[in-house]
């Protein structure tokens, strides 16, 4: 897809800046340029096209919908409308208050919670470029799986009484939602467009920067030995390493890619991936205002769990996705 502008970069560092594509530090250059033109570019095409759809869900409809729905399907339209909403870990957990003292079960915001910031245009775009179509499509399907089983799971717990008190006697909101037309729906995704990319071309570009190095520079057998395929809980280690961190697909997908690239397995990268961005320490730190600790302590598990199992099905199923 992005065979010109690859040959467009190689020219660039070769006759440019005079540095061989074939070194160290040429291969480093050219994977950070590359990396960045193709992302930004998807990233854009991608933010508009879904940020017209989210332009119909807003987040006081958001919870309407999810009033109308009980039981496993709740779980499922949950998950699903995760997808869509324009929300990251610590900014979906206002929302989380918002659907508990509407009455809509537990366990459904769950699925909406652990879904919403995994699943985003931004992962699939980048995903889409680095990775193709396939594993980009698996990512979705199996982040609202992790979804749907993790707020399954919650719910089946009934741990209702370790929601702080406060939250149950909040009064539900009557907003009312404004008309909105097309030619607003096209603005708002032209501004979201604008927004998102000014908000994250930093810690896109450290995160692309960050890959770039490991690309060019980390010796492969040191990687390999350590969370290759050779070992065995190379997935628990990864996830492990990413709960206590904070970013987004954006920062993390290009490490993942680089990673991937010196020999980790595609399974391992994505759960490293999967655990920053859904069980970051600053959404359990918000969360704490809102539950208490035995159910985010079964938070973590369920979804850690969850997140794990992905990881090992990617390492199985890898060598029929790339």
């Amino acid at each position: 897809m992005f065979d010109w502008l690859d040959y467009l970069v190689r020219l660039l560092v070769e006759n440019v800046f005079g540095i061989s594509a074939a070194s160290r530090l040429g291969d480093s250059i050219h994977f950070f340029i590359y990396d960045s033109l193709k992302i930004i570019i998807l990233l854009g095409l991608m933010i508009f096209a879904v940020s017209y759809l989210r332009s119909y869900f807003p987040p006081e409809r958001t919870k309407r919908i999810l009033e109308r729905f009980k039981g496993i399907t709740g779980n499922i339209f949950a998950s699903l409308l995760g997808i869509v909403t324009p929300f990251c870990s610590c900014s979906s957990v206002p929302l989380f208050i918002g659907f508990v003292e509407a009455g809509i079960p537990l366990g459904v915001t769950f699925s909406f919670l652990i879904t919403s910031p995994i699943v985003n245009e931004a992962a699939f775009a980048i995903l889409l470029a680095s990775f193709g179509w396939k594993i980009a499509l698996v990512y979705v399907v199996t982040g609202v799986i992790v979804g749907i089983s993790g707020g399954i799971l919650i719910g089946a717990l009934h741990m209702e009484k370790y929601v702080e008190d406060y939250v149950y006697s909040l009064q539900a909101g009557t907003a009312v939602l404004p008309e909105t037309t097309q030619k607003d729906r096209l603005l708002f995704a032209v501004q979201n467009v604008k927004d998102i990319v000014r908000r994250v071309w930093l810690f896109l570009l450290i995160g692309i920067g960050l890959g770039a190095v490991i690309h060019g520079w980390a010796p492969a057998e040191v990687l390999a030995r350590y969370a290759g395929p050779g070992n065995p809980f190379a997935v628990i280690v990864a996830v492990i390493c990413g709960i206590p961190l904070y970013s987004n697909a954006l920062g993390t997908i290009p490490i993942a890619e680089a990673l991937i690239a010196k020999g980790i397995g595609l399974g391992t990268a994505l759960s490293f991936m999967m655990a920053t961005t859904a069980l970051s320490l600053p959404e359990m730190i918000l969360l704490r205002k809102v539950i208490k600790p035995k159910l985010i302590a079964a938070f973590i598990i369920i979804t850690g769990l969850a997140v794990i199992l992905v990881g090992y099905l990617f390492n199985g199923i890898a060598a029929f996705l790339i």
